[in-house]
Parts: C-alpha cells; sequence; structure tokens
C-alpha cells in the first residue's frame, strides 16, 4: 500500500507496540506491523490482500459486515465494542479478547481504516481471578461467620485475615483500574499522534523540505524571485503546523478546564485590524477582505485573546474555502447587550447533511476532505464562546458560500 512517499508512516507502524492493521473500504488488508502479525500468528506480508474477516471469529461475521457499512458511513474515529466483548481469531484458529480503536483517513484518494488492536488476554484473565478472589473470600466470610458461635477467640483471628483480605482485594481492584485508565489514554493519544501525523504533518513537511532543498539551487542574482517564492512557501506551511499545534495545546486545556481567561477593555478596531492584517497574508490570488464600516467607537470587556481567536479561525476558514478573485465580507454591529461579528464568503458552502455535524471535534464536511485541516477550529471556538456567555452559528449553501455569525456579550458577566 504504502510508497516511499509513506516512509514517515511506516516507520510510526514499525513503532507501534499494539498492532495495527489498515484496511481499505472493502474490508481487505493493505498494511499491517510486525505487532500485529506476532499477535495474529502470521509471517510479514502474510495477511496483505486478506479479507479482514481472516482475523475475526466466524460467529462474528454476519454482524460485522453491517457495523463496518456504518462506520465507512459515520467516517468518525470510535472504540469497537461499547460495553462488549470482541474477539479476533489467530491464523491456528484460537480466539482470543482484544479491544480495538478504528481510525479512518483518506490517502492518495482512497479511503481507509487503521484498526489500534490490543491483545486483552492477561488483562481478563486478571480480573477472572479477581472475580475467584472475590468468591473465595466469600466462602471464607460463611465458613468464619459460623465458627463465630463456637469461639469468641477465633472472632478475633476472623477479623484480622478479613481485613487483611479486603485489603488486598482493594489494592488488586485499586491497581487493575489504575492500569485500564491509563491504557485507554495512551491509546487515545497514540490514535490522535498516528491519525496527525499520517493527514495533517507530512505534506507540509515535505513541502517546506522540498523547498528548502531548491532555495539552494537559485544562487543568481537574477533568481531572487523564485527564492522569494519558496520562502513564502515555507513560512505558510510553517504557520499552518504551528496553528496545529496550537488548536492541539487549546483542545487539551479546554478538556481539562485549564482556560485561563483574562479580561480587559480593548477597541473592537484593534481586533479586526489585527486579524485583517494577517489574514492579508494567506489571500489567495484575487482575493479581498471588505473591511467594516464605524467600528472605531467600539469596545468590549472580554478576552481579547479569545475574541481574536474566534475571528480569526472563521476570516482564514472563509480564504481557505472560497476560490480566486472572491470577496469576503466582515460585518461587526454592537447592540446594547451583543456585539456580532459576521464572515461571509462565496466559496464550496457546507452541504446540508453535514451541516448538523460542523461544530463536532474532528468533523470535516464531505466536500472539504481534500483541503488540509484537523477539523477542531469552530469547536475550540464554540466551547471558548460558551464559555464566555456567547454563541456561533451559520448559514450555508452547498457552492454558493456561508456565513458565520459570532454573538459574544458586551461585557464578560460571570
Amino acid at each position: 500500500m504504502f510508497t516511499k512517499e509513506h516512509d514517515v508512516f511506516n516507520i510510526l507502524l514499525g513503532s507501534v507496540s499494539e498492532g495495527v492493521v489498515v484496511v481499505d473500504a472493502a474490508q481487505n488488508i493493505v498494511e499491517t506491523n510486525a505487532s500485529a502479525n506476532k499477535m495474529f500468528g502470521y509471517k510479514r506480508n502474510e495477511l496483505i490482500g486478506q479479507h479482514l474477516n481472516i482475523l475475526i471469529p466466524s460467529t462474528y461475521h454476519h454482524t460485522h459486515a453491517a457495523h463496518f457499512k456504518g462506520f465507512m458511513k459515520e467516517q468518525e474515529r470510535r472504540q469497537m465494542g461499547h460495553g462488549r466483548d470482541i474477539f479476533g481469531k489467530k491464523k491456528d484458529g484460537s480466539v482470543f479478547p482484544v479491544e480495538a480503536g478504528l481510525n479512518p483517513f483518506e490517502l492518495d484518494g482512497q479511503n481507509y481504516v487503521m484498526a489500534l488492536v490490543i491483545d486483552i488476554s492477561v488483562r481478563k484473565e486478571q480480573e477472572h481471578k479477581i472475580k475467584e478472589l472475590n468468591a473465595q473470600l466469600e466462602l471464607k466470610i460463611e465458613h468464619r461467620t459460623k465458627e463465630l458461635n463456637d469461639s469468641v477467640q477465633l472472632l478475633k483471628s476472623l477479623n484480622e485475615e478479613l481485613h487483611q483480605e479486603n485489603k488486598r482485594r482493594i489494592e488488586a481492584e485499586s491497581k487493575t483500574n489504575k492500569a485500564l485508565k491509563r491504557e485507554k489514554e495512551l491509546n487515545e493519544l497514540k490514535t490522535k499522534f498516528l491519525s496527525l501525523v499520517s493527514h495533517e504533518f507530512k505534506t507540509p513537511l515535505s513541502g517546506i523540505l522540498t523547498s528548502a532543498m531548491l532555495l539552494g539551487k537559485y544562487q543568481l542574482s537574477e533568481q531572487q524571485e523564485k527564492r522569494d517564492k519558496h520562502i513564502r512557501t515555507i513560512t505558510e506551511k510553517v504557520h499552518y503546523l504551528n496553528n496545529i499545534l496550537n488548536d492541539f495545546l487549546s483542545l487539551e486545556k479546554l478538556e481539562l478546564g485549564k482556560v485561563d481567561y483574562k479580561f480587559s477593555t480593548f477597541k473592537v478596531s484593534k481586533i479586526v485590524n489585527e486579524v485583517v492584517y494577517n489574514a492579508n497574508m494567506l489571500l489567495k490570488e484575487g482575493q479581498q477582505i471588505k473591511y467594516p464600516e464605524h467600528i472605531d467607537e467600539l469596545s468590549l470587556i472580554q478576552d481579547e485573546k479569545i475574541v481574536e481567536l474566534a475571528l480569526s479561525n472563521l476570516i482564514h476558514n472563509a480564504i481557505k474555502y472560497s476560490p480566486e478573485n472572491s470577496a469576503i465580507e466582515l460585518k461587526v454591529n454592537q447592540g446594547d447587550i451583543y456585539t456580532t461579528f459576521k464572515v461571509t464568503d462565496h466559496g464550496m458552502g457546507i452541504p446540508k447533511n453535514d451541516q448538523k455535524n460542523i461544530f463536532n471535534r474532528y468533523f470535516r464536511a464531505e466536500n472539504a476532505l481534500l483541503t488540509h485541516g484537523t477539523g477542531i477550529g469552530l469547536n475550540i471556538v464554540k466551547s471558548h464562546l460558551e464559555n464566555l456567555g456567547g454563541h456561533i452559528s451559520f448559514e450555508s449553501e452547498e457552492n454558493q458560500g456561508s456565513t458565520f455569525i459570532i454573538s459574544i456579550p458586551n461585557q464578560f458577566k460571570p
């Protein structure tokens, strides 16, 4: 499946200790790593070209096809199982319990699903042992209770034994719960990291490397225009990667509830000028931003950086999803309670069926899958605005354009 252009991805596959199985839309296996081969008892490349059912017990084949079809339609990262046990089948026919995280992605115009598979046989065995310990403990308690009638001295001995056994059981359950929590966190982290590298980092890094190599070839003074072109390419792509990292840092702070909002009084024109100035460097050929009128006297008592982040996200999206030689209109209106920012473009728009999910984390509209993006920008903006007492809405028609509207209180009130 993967050529030399995907060396980074192959290296990552080889470094992951969990099993990685990649299938295409027809459920044919196109890539596995060494951990997956070992886990299922196959030799290198032996699984390539096989149908995914070869790794699934036959009793689950009739339900798996429907689940896979639904997953490909939704295209959302998920954890398999959802409260029920799932199993894998080894080459020798033996069945063992697994956990699997599913991650859809697109490569060279083709849809694939990457499954991160973990053999949880040891954990299941530990859980079984805990149940056996509990059952044994209950039998001991019943036996000791009967002996209470025979001797007061035995009561003291029984209480001590019971205390120690309960202590061991609590310790065992605590260790198992901590291990499960940590395992889940690591699984989610690895899945997000692999997805980010394969989807968003590889292409910009390749562009930076290519431009850097070409810069060394243009040494004559009359070649300055070509050097400037590649310098701009490097600058744009570094800026893009930096924005991705900032988005993930913001997402982490929101999830942990560690956002420290800082409120101050500032002019609306200051924010608009900063956003438009930075956005002008990203404009495509012939694009222009229509500056809002009558905003010099407008002020807000809010978190200045968050308002700038929200407006920047809408303007950058309008630039990214609009064609060359098109206008992007920014309007600002302040009422007694709220200030409204309205950004209108004449770009690709959002398909009607995708509009209900546009603020969901990692979601990307069907017609935007070939455009770079993480699918978390609007989710971050929505979370920040709601924390500050505001909200975001939109109107859109496919192939006609979109209008996004931010409403935020003129003054934050806890």
